[in-house]
């Protein structure tokens, strides 16, 4: 039997710099070099994908890096043609490690003749050859008994927890957490036991798809900093609304804690001309040149997490030691060290 001496990892085009990130702090924790599996994937003039391994990948535990963002067509079929490529190079183990996992939005039937895409697009992870799936912060948590694999989902709560105690320890006190509506309850209550703070909801009510008719306040938010937070801000229309309604309410300064900054057509330009004075990102989806510039905009990294859950998977011991933001300050300690 062939023994796997070290993790290899192969990326996408999705997000390159996240993957040399990755590959980074997990050459940090071997203390030896953990590169990048040399491939080429590349498109036809007609666009299809073609991916070719320059590497020998027999008997390796494999880790493919790739969130399915935009353009999500083009990325998960790169996922799906990477993971053909390893199996039928004969890989020892195929897991994919997927940061932001594009139509998680669509996990079920919200109208008579629509598709459950998430359903299809793990169906389609699995039958590649993929034996394990690691993502962050899926849209809704019941997608992971889509897959007929291991599927780890990660949160970035305790790296939240971590980040709101540095930035707000002086005021502490003053905090609270608002959920922007009634199905994010359990992801903002879950940030509030972390940092002890109270828990606020923000209830809407749609007209119509994209847009918010009506906003209300459930929770006494006056002369407090508050947190909005939830797990993908699109458009950010109903985020800036929620933090009007809040200032309107009385809360004293809006912030948000969004993890996958999709942040498409107007969004960036909104954020910058709201009320709210910040708006916190992860680097789970390649950030553009503005949303880089945006002056109220905030990027975390999620390397150090991913390198170790991929540590951690790789090695046989627990991901979900990984949930506790005290198990992370160490590997953080970079940004959120005391002062």
């Amino acid at each position: 039997m062939n023994i796997r001496t070290e993790p290899k990892l192969i990326s996408g085009n999705a997000n390159q710099p996240l993957a040399k990130a990755i590959a980074r702090r997990m050459s940090m924790h071997r203390g030896m070099n953990v590169g990048l599996v040399d491939a080429r994937i590349e498109r036809f003039n007609d666009g299809e994908v073609f991916v070719e391994v320059f590497e020998n990948v027999r008997g390796e535990d494999m880790f493919i890096l790739q969130p399915t963002s935009n353009p999500a067509n083009d990325n998960l079929m790169e996922l799906l043609i990477i993971a053909d490529t390893l199996r039928r190079s004969s890989a020892g183990r195929i897991t994919a490690v997927i940061p932001y996992f594009g139509y998680a939005r669509q996990d079920r039937r919200s109208k008579a003749r629509t598709p459950i895409t998430a359903k299809l697009v793990a169906n389609m992870i699995v039958e590649s050859g993929i034996e394990r799936v690691l993502t962050l912060d899926l849209h809704a948590t019941q997608i992971q008994g889509f897959f007929d694999i291991p599927v780890d989902n990660l949160y970035a709560s305790p790296i939240y927890a971590l980040d709101t105690m540095h930035n707000f320890r002086d005021r502490m006190a003053d905090v609270m957490v608002v959920s922007p509506d009634v199905g994010g309850v359990a992801r903002a209550r879950d940030l509030a036991q972390r940092i002890g703070a109270p828990l606020s909801i923000v209830d809407k009510r749609r007209g119509k798809p994209g847009e918010v008719a009506e906003m209300t306040v459930i929770g006494e938010v006056k002369d407090r900093v508050c947190i909005i937070v939830d797990d993908i801000v699109d458009t950010a229309g109903t985020l800036c609304k929620a933090a009007e309604v809040l200032m309107e309410n009385g809360a004293r300064e809006v912030h948000s804690y969004i993890t996958h900054g999709v942040l498409s057509g107007p969004a960036v330009e909104r954020v910058e001309k709201s009320v709210m004075k910040s708006l916190v990102i992860t680097d789970t989806i390649a950030p553009t040149a503005a949303v880089k510039n945006a002056k109220n905009i905030r990027i975390v990294p999620t390397a150090p997490m991913f390198a170790q859950a991929i540590l951690n998977t790789w090695n046989g011991t627990s991901v979900s030691s990984l949930f506790d933001h005290k198990t992370l300050e160490p590997i953080y300690e970079g940004l959120y060290a005391a002062e």
